[in-house]
């Protein structure tokens, strides 16, 4: 009998029949992991690092690496098997549903119907559920088949009215797979055109891990011209504990939805008479936005930057030269005006290089730091704008670097530094931190890119992060590093990116004369760490609940009275906050004092300082914290001094009450 030669992670070989599977492998290993493994990842000639089934026939000189339910990689199999799950149930429940597509997508999955003669709502979700459930039960094999005639069976599926199943196999009719559903009695049960890989049979879906979550409309291939289907959204996790701690974090996010927090505390709007993503900023998030931009300018001050503003617009000839309008054109907002074609910006950086170009520049200017919070306009279509998170027009926190080659590094360093101490200002930290390097096809010279990745992977190292490097995933104008943060409730979020460009420099003529006095081009560093200023804000508003820190709040401190003769003593103290620039409201209003401290809480306040005759007789305030309650009383001027430095601190310190003022 042949055999074959299996190399596993550790280094150490196995050997095994010619034919042998996955599961052999686990099998030969022990009978342990051959219960606990899901799937294997397979390293050869063709293949890098792709997950099969565990069924797949291993090949000689394989590397192997087998997946169990404790690798991350095993909860994106065990979803896509639910997503057939589903589907095959909505189409027993409803025979006359047509099946579009079902991917696994972060933390969960969905499928796409289209059904005549019913609208899926919450109410069908547990009648579908106990199908699912029985289907699981079934313990169905998950097996793969590839097709013999492409054309016969697409004629098959089109007379089954199955006409989007067609569609995707003629669109993959060169290497199409199909993953079959097979009963105790090895009849076929059910089939869908996919990859996989899956798991092994149904019965790896237990009773209790999967739920279904929302349903919503969507577009065939998202072409708002084609079919409307209806969208099932639903999860599954390998235990139920996993699932109830995820609902219960689904549940607390719910009410951290942004959306909802911006009716409540009157943050923005978006309005049908303007447009779909375009953001109205009330007054109390533009606060916010306003302190946060007055922390980021004193530090950029700091760091040597320069602040410039540019023209929303610009001729159709500087988009040409910078190459958007090849590569970009789809997202631009155009216009003509005067016969001549303009259009709105989608970046800042082609305008920031003819601010670098206006001047002649001598290697010892170099690095030359231009910032700038600019607002760019890109198109989304209306069914994909999201809130903050996805509009049509945006600012970015953008800067644009201009150094010498040998200045890379500092400068990368620095960036890394300047981006995770900003994060910390907001108790976030790095989830993920990722390195993309030099594309197929690219621009510039393989020694420039050496150095530029070089540097980023030197600058990162010697700050000591953890790192994944994405090979052949940079842009094709150079290297980059992503930094995703990690917000209160443990989600990530892409925020920060570094990139080198080789590009823009080359292509409008940039340079510098060197100290051999030679003209060289200068590299450019594009970088953004809040991103994109209205989708940082939504991030904010969901990570504290609203409850912004006393530092970035709306209102800082509100006055309540307890009775109308106490209002002039609150208004006095007032404006001796206002003087010192602190965000005060003196509520003098008829409610009770009941009342106003409710409305306070409901509305974030940091805090509140209650006035009633004894307060105003022993010549303190009473002081009631958002966030701990009743703190107890303070001479006024002690109260202003710890609410400064809590302010300046950006909540390092809170303000505390030593004693008690005692009565006089």
């Amino acid at each position: 009998m042949s055999t074959i030669h299996i190399t596993l992670p550790d280094g150490s070989q196995r050997e095994l029949p010619a034919g042998a599977s996955a599961y052999d492998l686990a099998t030969a290993i022990g009978p342990g992991l051959a219960k606990a493994a899901v799937a294997c990842v397979i390293k050869n000639a063709t293949l890098d690092h792709v997950i099969k089934d565990f069924n797949y026939p291993l090949q000689e000189g394989d590397t192997v690496r087998l997946l169990t339910k404790k690798d991350p990689e095993s909860l994106e199999i065990l979803r896509h098997t639910t997503a057939h799950i589903l589907a095959q149930s909505v189409q027993n429940l409803y025979p006359n549903a047509k099946i579009a597509i079902g991917p696994a997508i972060e933390n969960g999955f969905y499928y796409d119907f289209e059904i005549p003669d019913h609208q899926l709502t919450p109410d069908d979700f547990e009648k579908i559920e106990t199908e699912m459930t029985r289907i699981a039960k079934a313990g169905q094999k998950m097996v793969q088949r590839d097709v013999e005639n492409v054309d016969t069976l697409i004629s098959q599926i089109q007379n089954d009215g199955e006409k989007f199943k067609a569609e995707i196999l003629d669109k993959y009719r060169d290497s199409p797979t199909l993953y079959y559903c097979i009963d105790d009695s090895n009849n076929d049960v059910w089939f869908d055109v996919c990859e996989g890989p899956h798991v092994p049979n149904t019965s790896w879906l237990k009773p209790g891990t999967f739920k279904l979550l929302s349903v919503a409309g969507a577009y065939w291939r998202g072409d708002e011209n084609r079919e409307q289907l209806q969208r099932l959204y639903a999860t599954a996790f390998w235990s139920k504990q996993d699932l109830t701690d995820y609902l219960a974090l689904r549940e607390e996010a719910e009410k951290r939805d942004h959306r909802k927090l911006a009716n409540m505390l009157d943050l923005f709007s978006i309005k049908d008479e303007i447009g779909p993503g375009l953001v109205l900023w009330h007054p109390n998030l533009s606060t916010v936005r306003e302190e946060l931009e007055n922390h980021l300018r004193k530090r950029l001050r700091r760091e040597g930057y320069v602040s410039v503003y540019t023209p929303h617009l610009a001729k159709k000839d500087l988009w040409d030269i910078s190459g958007h309008t090849s590569h970009y054109l789809e997202n631009m907002f155009t216009m003509d005006i005067e016969e001549q074609q303009y259009i709105l910006k989608p970046m800042n950086c082609p305008l920031h290089t003819m601010i670098f170009k206006n001047s002649l520049h001598s290697y010892r200017e170099l690095p030359i730091r231009i910032a700038e919070f600019g607002t760019v306009y890109r198109y989304e279509k209306s069914g994909v704008v999201h809130g903050l998170f996805r509009a049509r027009g945006f600012t970015q926190d953008d800067a644009h670097i201009f150094c010498r080659p040998d200045q890379v590094k500092a400068e990368i360093l620095d960036l890394i530094k300047f981006t995770d101490e900003l994060f910390q200002v907001f108790g976030m930290s790095f989830a993920q931190v990722e390195l993309s390097t030099r594309p197929e096809k690219y621009v510039g010279d393989l020694e420039k890119w050496d150095l530029a990745e070089s540097a980023l992977k030197e600058a990162l190292d010697a700050y000591g992060l953890t790192y994944d490097i994405n090979e052949g995933d940079g842009a094709f104008y150079g290297p980059k590093i992503d930094f995703k943060i990690r917000d209160t409730l443990g989600r990530s979020w892409q925020c920060s990116t570094i990139q080198l460009d080789f590009n823009l420099p080359e292509r409008f003529e940039l340079g510098y004369k060197d100290s051999d006095g030679q003209n060289k081009q200068p590299i450019m560093i594009h970088r953004a760490i809040l991103g994109s200023m209205e989708r940082f804000m939504g991030i904010l508003i969901e990570h504290y609940a609203g409850a912004f820190p006393t530092w970035l709040a709306p209102t800082q401190v509100r006055f309540l009275p307890i009775a109308d003769r106490h209002v002039a003593h609150c208004q006095t103290l007032a404006s001796q906050l206002a003087d010192e620039g602190i965000r005060v409201f003196v509520d003098d209003s008829s409610e009770t004092i009941g009342n106003k401290i409710r409305r306070a809480q409901l509305d974030k306040i940091p805090y509140m300082l209650v006035m009633g005759d004894k307060e105003i007789e022993n010549q303190h305030v009473a002081i009631r914290s958002r966030a701990r309650g009743d703190l107890g009383a303070l001479p006024f001027d002690r109260f202003m001094e710890q609410l400064h430095r809590e302010i300046v601190s950006h909540g390092k310190t809170e303000i505390e009450v030593a004693e008690t003022v005692g009565q006089k």
